[in-house]
């Protein structure tokens, strides 16, 4: 090897070509100053017989380490945290379907009846007559117990949403966070997305009619279901959702870069939403 090639090592510098676990390391952490004939390196270091061998481990070690990346990402806090709030809707949207099959199937079996889950739990307690009536009851328990599944899910973002992201969730609620890092594609990625991005979250069917020229733009996506948003008033809801998502999308990047809990970044949104909401007092007194 060349004095050149050796003050430039190559990502199998150091390694033994039948490690495939180290290389696949050395490709994810390694690093040379410029570019460099990396096959003829190679095999004038003795290091692979040719070319054609050194591609084969190239490609092994490569395949390895994609393998580990996905790996860390699947079993990574705020993936996992993911998994069950969209474990979370499936539950309630399957539920709420399977609510209003019971209560068309079995509403007219029950006198005075309301609708929604109170039928399902009148169907639930009910003792069987017939062979519909026990298939009744025993759906009813079945939805009673997806019932239950939504609500452990939810119980358990709201324990583990702020060990992901303390700031997001202190300044969005668990729920909200959480959805808002889905959106994103991660917690990474919500990070580095602006301001305007983060706003429209959850919003893309008005985006793209806006887009296309069929609607106004949207002024809010998933955020709009929080107060500070909801509880605004109509004309004001814009400039709320732009404080909102601002401060929510300086919460992010600490939350990703630090994940230490910023008190002050609270305390200007607050700040901030107690004024735009002032707007509309002092135009009604």
């Amino acid at each position: 090897m060349s004095k050149e090639q050796s003050d430039n090592p190559a990502w199998f510098s150091d390694i033994d070509p039948d490690d495939i676990d180290a290389a696949a390391t050395a490709i994810t952490n390694g690093a040379a100053e410029d570019p460099q004939n990396w096959p003829t390196q190679a095999v004038e270091s003795e290091i692979v017989e040719d070319t054609t061998t050194y591609y084969q481990l190239l490609h092994d070690a490569a395949i390895t380490a994609t393998q580990n990346a996905v790996e860390s990402y699947e079993a990574s806090d705020d993936r996992q945290l993911r998994h069950c709030l969209t474990a979370m809707d499936d539950v309630e949207r399957t539920a709420n379907e399977l609510t209003e099959r019971l209560t068309e199937w079995g509403g007219s079996r029950i006198d005075d009846s309301d609708t929604g889950v109170d039928t399902v739990r009148e169907l639930a307690d009910i003792t069987p007559s017939t062979p519909v009536e026990t298939r009744l009851t025993s759906l009813a328990t079945q939805v009673l117990m997806l019932y239950e599944e939504r609500d452990d899910l939810r119980t358990y973002i709201e324990t583990q949403a702020a060990t992901v992201a303390p700031n997001l969730t202190a300044m969005a609620g668990p729920v909200l966070a959480t959805r808002l890092i889905e959106l994103a594609g991660g917690l990474k990625s919500l990070a580095r997305q602006p301001a305007g991005t983060i706003q429209v979250l959850g919003a893309e069917d008005a985006l793209f009619a806006h887009l296309e020229g069929r609607a106004s733009a949207p002024k809010h996506g998933a955020i709009f279901t929080h107060e500070y948003v909801r509880g605004t008033h109509p004309a004001n809801r814009g400039s709320a959702a732009r404080a909102f998502a601002g401060k929510l999308a300086i919460a992010a990047r600490i939350d990703h870069y630090s994940g230490t809990h910023k008190q002050s970044i609270h305390d200007e949104l607050t700040d901030r939403i107690e004024t735009i909401r002032a707007r509309n007092k002092e135009d009604t007194a």
